[in-house]
């Protein structure tokens, strides 16, 4: 049960899932550019110089926010760190997991340690959640690593 709750997907959900379906052989950046829903976050990660790490080897899991997660923050916030790529950095990290992390590794109540060096608590009952954010789409595959899409911006603790 649980895990069907973790697979069932909205209609733009699965729409974002077809985007993908070419990916694994794309890495983590082409692979979210093709989808075309995360502009915003291929934005920061050029503003804030992650764009090549997140074209290296790997593995890295990304908790990845749609455009609409951005678009969800208070108005100015992303104007606002973009001028700021240190801040930018922090928060774009803290999405970033180091290693392949599929679903079927996630359990109840568990953490992880982001790129950023704090944690992230997750939660498998009744849907997977990131912190605050949902996962909307799991386990789209890339060339070195994965990608979970959640439904907010998370932000590191401060």
């Amino acid at each position: 049960m649980l895990r069907r709750t973790f697979f069932a997907l909205t209609a733009s959900a699965a729409m974002a899932t077809t985007a993908f379906a070419a990916g694994h052989s794309k890495d983590i950046v082409d692979t979210a550019a093709e989808a075309g829903s995360f502009s915003t976050l291929l934005a920061a990660a050029t503003a804030a110089g992650l764009v090549d790490t997140l074209k290296s080897d790997g593995p890295f899991t990304v908790f990845a926010p749609t455009d609409d997660a951005f678009a969800a923050l208070p108005e100015g916030t992303v104007e606002g760190l973009l001028e700021d790529p240190e801040a930018l950095a922090a928060i774009l990290t803290y999405h970033v997991v180091s290693g392949k992390v599929m679903s079927t590794d996630l359990t109840n109540d568990m953490t992880a340690a982001t790129v950023n060096g704090a944690d992230i608590k997750i939660m498998t009952e009744g849907g997977v959640m990131v912190n605050d954010a949902s996962v909307v789409t799991a386990d789209v595959e890339a060339s070195n690593g994965v990608i979970h899409v959640i439904d907010k911006v998370i932000l590191p603790p401060s």
